[in-house]
């Protein structure tokens, strides 16, 4: 087992390489320059001025000369500077180490990320078994039609339907950042009770559709399984109903959904860009919004590495669980 993890990790590393490629390419084929957005700024700018910004960030020299002069600073682990105004560094802008832990780009991108997770699993996967286990009953006709709207409902769609239900018409939960203009004022109580606020409707709305999908291949699965004829056996020993599905049926079950979890992940990172910038959160997905609206190259590539690496180790996580639900392909 700690020989194919080993050689997983190494295949990683030409997986990550040729997505980088691949992005830069694809980056610098958009059209516009970041020297079109500092000049449109600044009216008077000359054309001399322009050719000394673009020989300045290296634009002026082919491609590929680009992306080898970026992979000999990626591979020291030097992710660049912005071409932003301010100049700072793009791990520095990334990882904002001036900040407290709590209010850092990375981790509240990857907080936000875990607890969806986790909120999609608690309940997918016992709406999927009871869905299955309640086969073409009342409640399965009602969390079918659930999940399918759940499918065809937009993200941000229902972000902007709940913050104006629950944020400007009732006025129950805030809309807006991560903590409150009172913040530093409140009691430890009060913090905790003011984040939470402020992680109801993001996690819900970021939550809603991957729990629509989940849940339904949980169901399929589920189904697949306790046709099996080991489950027939294990039913006719007497066995109680309980112990037949959750001890016997659910570790094949879950097998397709820890594949589907770890497809997932750069699905979810994907999606804390519409999120964050809708519910205006400090986040990673929103420092990626802003800088491909402003094209600034070193700080969406030094993003494109950080959410290509925790989307291969979300496969090898992935292929983790299943050697852990499964002990055939251990051997």
């Amino acid at each position: 087992m700690i020989n194919y993890i080993l050689k997983r990790i190494f295949e990683m590393i030409p997986t990550l390489f040729g997505i980088t490629l691949i992005s830069f390419m694809i980056l610098h084929l958009a059209p516009g320059k970041p020297t079109d957005v500092l000049a449109d700024f600044n009216p008077k700018i000359t054309p001399e001025a322009r050719e000394r910004l673009e020989k300045m960030y290296n634009l002026d020299k082919p491609i590929t000369v680009q992306y080898v002069l970026w992979l000999k600073k990626i591979v020291k682990l030097d992710f660049g500077e912005s071409f932003s105004s301010d100049r700072r560094p793009v791990i520095d802008k990334i990882w904002d180490s001036k900040q407290p832990l709590f209010e850092r780009r990375l981790f509240i991108t990857f907080m936000l990320n875990v607890i969806t997770m986790f909120v999609i699993l608690i309940i997918a996967i016992p709406l999927g078994i009871t869905s299955a286990t309640h086969q073409n009953t009342l409640y399965d006709r009602i969390t079918t039609t659930s999940v399918f709207i759940g499918f065809a409902t937009p993200s941000f769609w229902l972000a902007l339907l709940l913050m104006m239900f629950f944020g400007v018409y009732l006025g129950w939960l805030p809309i807006s950042g991560l903590k409150s203009m009172n913040y530093d004022s409140l009691s430890l109580t009060g913090k905790i009770i003011d984040r939470i606020n402020h992680l109801i409707l993001p996690v819900f709305v970021y939550a809603f559709g991957g729990l629509a999908g989940d849940s339904r291949y949980m169901r399929s699965s589920m189904l697949e399984v306790i046709r099996q004829d080991y489950i027939k056996v294990a039913r006719a020993k007497g066995l109680p109903e309980r112990v037949v599905i959750y001890r016997h049926a659910l570790r094949n079950a879950l097998l397709p959904l820890i594949t589907l979890i770890g497809l997932s992940v750069p699905g979810l990172i994907g999606g804390s860009v519409i999120m964050e910038s809708i519910f205006g959160i400090p986040g990673m997905g929103q420092l990626l919004f802003m800088s491909v609206m402003t094209r600034d190259y070193p700080v969406i590539m030094g993003i494109v590495i950080i959410v290509g690496f925790l989307t291969l180790l979300g496969n090898l996580l992935a292929d983790i669980g299943y050697m852990l639900a499964d002990p055939r392909i251990r051997h």
